[in-house]
């Protein structure tokens, strides 16, 4: 039978104040809006705090150590804070291997994950000292083999193995089956005999089994399954006398996006001590969404309301520049208002002004009466919100803020169309004219 992850009963960083205000940590987002303009991103750093180490204390009988996948939020502030707690990295790209270090993250703090990783990448992970470097592959095996021979160093690597594991989650962010494009076959002796390999390249030194099956599931046993099949392997490979000192198992624990309320770690601890104390491993976590979704909104304001033939649309001047989930995944974030005011009238699509229909924040939401310069909080954003923005339609991405001990700081800005226009060139372009 399927185990739920529960939702604990802790309050949610955002609130109702008593003047019926949504606020955090005493801090109207109204304010934020008044000061900042919108759209714009708001993080509580105590919503952070409370998730990042209730997450620590879930996995402390195993003394685990956790890398924050930072391709869930990679703003600087926020790895920053995440540093302070004691937290490490996990990274997908060169990109976010400088963000990391420049936000203070020690580089032996930092795993670098994901299947193309580029030969510039793998130097740049070398020279900075990376903890460890996952491989999905055997031209990537010997990739690391070649570059840390030609750079006279010693590559920390893991090996990533697919258990063909289905999560159960939406298919764009599944990552446990065979047929996507991640991780070593658990099959044969596919996955054994590369490791062997890494065992005896005197240019890598082993680290271990990493395993990672997908985000946002909400179901313990795509995990027992995952985790098990893991263990099962190290075991074997140990039992043969190669050194498995360390296993990654990944993130993916999911969020409550109906009720953005803080995720319960219990059980998920619970299910790693019961397959891995005892059992000789150090163990690797690599938590994201979890720790930042639900403690970030996208503030927007209404710019106009219009009735069509047979639906209201809710036109903001928030966009899928700005939250492109909604489009990608059909995924589903609560939106309320800043103030209380009212009770619905009707069904609404919450739209953006990006030129395209697929341009939607929420679809037959519950609605009340709005108007324009109303301003509406969609929920739960914290991450895969601004870490996806882009300019398109040449508009500026939301600015971002972050609420500490009730004072808002601005993280980034947003960015000026003079901005991009002065990040291009135009070349001399002879008269085209006949």
């Amino acid at each position: 039978m399927a185990t739920p992850l529960g939702a604990a009963a802790i309050m949610c960083a955002f609130h109702r104040d008593d003047n019926k205000q949504l606020s955090v940590d005493g801090l109207p987002l109204i304010a934020i809006a008044n000061r900042y303009g919108s759209p714009v991103y708001v993080y509580s750093a105590a919503g952070i705090i409370d998730a990042f180490n209730s997450f620590q204390r879930a996995v402390a009988p195993v003394n685990g150590k956790v890398h924050f996948a930072m391709k869930a939020n990679s703003t600087l502030g926020v790895l920053a804070l995440i540093g302070k707690l004691g937290g490490g990295m996990d990274i997908v790209s060169g990109g976010e291997l400088a963000r990391a270090i420049a936000a203070g993250i020690k580089p032996d703090d930092v795993v670098f994950s994901g299947v193309g990783k580029t030969s510039d990448e793998i130097r740049q992970a070398l020279v900075c000292g990376i903890g460890q470097i996952n491989a999905e592959s055997p031209a990537e095996v010997a990739a690391i083999s070649a570059i840390a021979a030609e750079m006279n160093y010693v590559a920390p690597v893991a090996l990533r193995v697919n258990v063909d594991v289905d999560p159960g989650t939406h298919a764009k962010i599944s990552t446990g089956q065979r047929d996507t494009k991640f991780g070593i076959s658990t099959d044969g002796r596919v996955a054994s005999d590369l490791y062997q390999q890494l065992v005896n390249d005197p240019h890598i030194v082993p680290a271990g089994l990493a395993v990672h099956i997908g985000s946002q599931i909400r179901d313990l046993v795509p995990f027992e399954h995952a985790y098990s099949a893991l263990l099962a392997l190290a075991i074997d490979l140990r039992d043969a006398g190669f050194p498995v000192p360390h296993l990654d198992l990944g993130g993916g624990v999911g969020v409550d996006y109906n009720t953005a309320s803080p995720t319960d770690f219990t059980e998920y601890g619970a299910l790693v001590e019961r397959l891995f104390a005892g059992q000789g491993f150090s163990l690797g976590f690599e938590p994201g969404r979890s720790i930042v979704a639900n403690n970030g909104v996208l503030i927007t304001r209404v710019i106009y309301v219009k009735q069509g033939d047979n639906k209201r649309f809710i036109i903001v001047d928030a966009a899928m520049n700005d939250l492109l989930r909604p489009t990608l995944y059909g995924a589903h974030h609560a939106i309320c208002t800043l103030d209380e005011t009212g009770i619905s009238t009707g069904k609404a699509d919450i739209v953006g002004p990006v030129c395209e229909t697929g341009d939607y924040l929420g679809l037959d939401y519950d609605m009340p009466d709005l108007s324009a310069g109303d301003a509406l909080a969609i929920l739960s954003t914290g991450a895969y919100g601004a870490v996806m923005a882009s300019n398109y339609n040449s508009r500026s991405p939301a600015a971002e803020v972050m609420v500490i001990d009730g004072e808002a700081h601005l993280l980034r800005p947003t960015r000026t169309i003079d901005d991009y226009i002065n990040d291009e060139t135009i070349p001399h372009i002879a008269n085209m004219s006949s």
